[in-house]
């Protein structure tokens, strides 16, 4: 398929790095320019493009840019067609990696305010696994124990574009219902960054609770805290899990 990765940072790098490899004509922009991507980025054979032209002519485009912001881009996506599959892997962190935003403490789902601000409909996927869980822990279909990721968007063909994604970037794709359910996938649900297989993922999924869930979230300085310097993927994974036992 033809990809664009909108922002290359640890996300969005790992992605273009990744979906290069499994074959993808992969492109990656960056609003600072194609000189702020990294070369190890490109390694696997994404291209550095400008953003003007790297939303034209694509199937998918992956957004992997700070939460809040996709209003800047709402210009720019008003000539990508509508058939082309927009990603958002972005979460909201209020007080510190984004500005309180009135509407998403009122209730409003993470993607579906990107959605409002991007002025086209957008699929949530790849938010739910640490960039470092993305980069080193993705294993070829049928692996036992491959960890799962949960997918959720409102039209089932941009849902099965997505999954199949996922699915070559080395996690098994869990479909988890219409843009409105994936709140039940945001920070810091039983769901997000917990590195669940696919048989664990449903019932996490299941436990989520909108207030108990935000509240683990605005902890998270606290907790992060706490496991002292350089902490491995593994102390955040299980800080995670025990925020809900």
């Amino acid at each position: 398929m033809k990809i664009t990765v909108i922002g290359a940072g640890a996300i969005g790098g790992n992605l273009a790095a990744k979906l290069s490899t499994a074959g993808h004509d992969v492109q990656v922009a960056d609003a600072r320019g194609p000189e702020a991507v990294r070369a190890e980025v490109l390694e696997s054979g994404a291209r550095a493009a400008d953003l003007a032209e790297a939303v034209q002519g694509r199937d998918v485009i992956v957004l992997s840019i700070p939460f809040g912001v996709a209003g800047r881009l709402a210009d720019l996506f008003a000539s990508v067609p509508d058939e082309t599959v927009v990603i958002d892997t972005s979460n909201y962190y209020p007080g510190m990696l984004s500005e309180p935003i009135e509407a998403v403490d009122d209730g409003q789902v993470e993607s579906a305010y990107t959605a409002e601000l991007l002025g086209r409909p957008v699929v949530k996927a790849w938010n739910a696994a640490l960039a470092e869980t993305q980069r080193a822990k993705g294993v070829p279909a049928g692996t036992p124990g491959r960890l799962a990721i949960p997918v959720a968007g409102d039209s089932e063909e941009a849902r099965r574009v997505a999954m199949q994604l996922v699915d070559d970037t080395g996690f098994d794709p869990y479909d988890a219902g219409t843009l409105a359910d994936s709140w039940r996938q945001q920070p810091n649900s039983p769901a997000y960054c917990t590195e669940l297989t696919l048989e664990e993922l449903p019932a996490a999924l299941a436990a989520a609770d909108r207030a108990k869930d935000a509240a683990i979230r605005d902890t998270l300085p606290e907790r992060f805290a706490a496991l002292g310097a350089d902490p491995t993927v593994d102390d955040v994974v299980e800080m995670n899990r025990a925020a809900h036992r």
